[in-house]
């Protein structure tokens, strides 16, 4: 239960709910613009520049989480399931975070893009995990071992070693970056091949 002003208590599941709305306005948020964008520059071009936008977002966010800010709302955004439990608020998620045995199910931002059929614009918006993590700790990234987005039954995570190169793409805002994570390569079907950072430029 949550308190709703002077004395007065939100239901939980009033609360989750309510997150969940505003959720999906973010969605429909990201695939209007997103689609305008395709629209007046192409599908390529217009990829390049929304993932653009969503680097500079996760940099955004990742600044604002080293400053001891909150990421997401603790509850409401999906449903975490680490080994095998349920947890509707994510405080009470063991800590240290072992991405081996989280996943994530139940991704309102999913089932939007989804709902629309818009999943290849729609998973262009989870770059922001990469990018939030590098802009936190660019020696490393969070990328995706499976997604929601790209149409798997839910998303699971690994954080490894970032490459010199995508560091570097990434203070850039090249769009070279968008190798960084090979799941979200593939969902947004780009129209070339993506580069792949070569085993000679990780660092030492």
């Amino acid at each position: 239960m949550m308190k709703k002003g002077k004395g007065e208590i939100v239901p939980l599941k009033e609360a989750i709910e309510q997150v969940r709305i505003a959720m999906a306005r973010l969605g429909l948020m990201h695939l209007a613009y997103s689609t305008t964008i395709v629209e007046e520059l192409g599908k390529e071009k217009g990829k390049e520049l929304i993932l653009r936008s969503i680097m500079e977002y996760g940099r955004m966010v990742g600044e604002r989480n080293k400053k001891g800010q909150q990421d997401l709302p603790f509850y409401g955004v999906h449903k975490a399931v680490y080994d095998d439990q349920t947890y509707l608020d994510s405080r009470k998620l063991p800590k240290p975070r072992d991405y081996s045995r989280y996943r994530v199910y139940d991704c309102i931002l999913a089932k939007i893009f989804g709902e629309y059929g818009e999943k290849e614009l729609g998973c262009l918006y989870c770059y922001v995990d990469p990018a939030k993590s590098m802009a936190q700790d660019p020696r490393t990234k969070l990328i995706h071992r499976a997604c929601a987005a790209c149409e798997d039954e839910y998303c699971s995570f690994d954080r490894v070693k970032a490459t010199k190169k995508e560091k570097e793409d990434f203070l850039r805002k090249d769009k070279k970056w968008r190798s960084v994570d090979p799941i979200l390569a593939a969902g947004a079907k780009w129209g070339s091949p993506p580069e792949r950072s070569a085993e000679a430029d990780e660092d030492p």
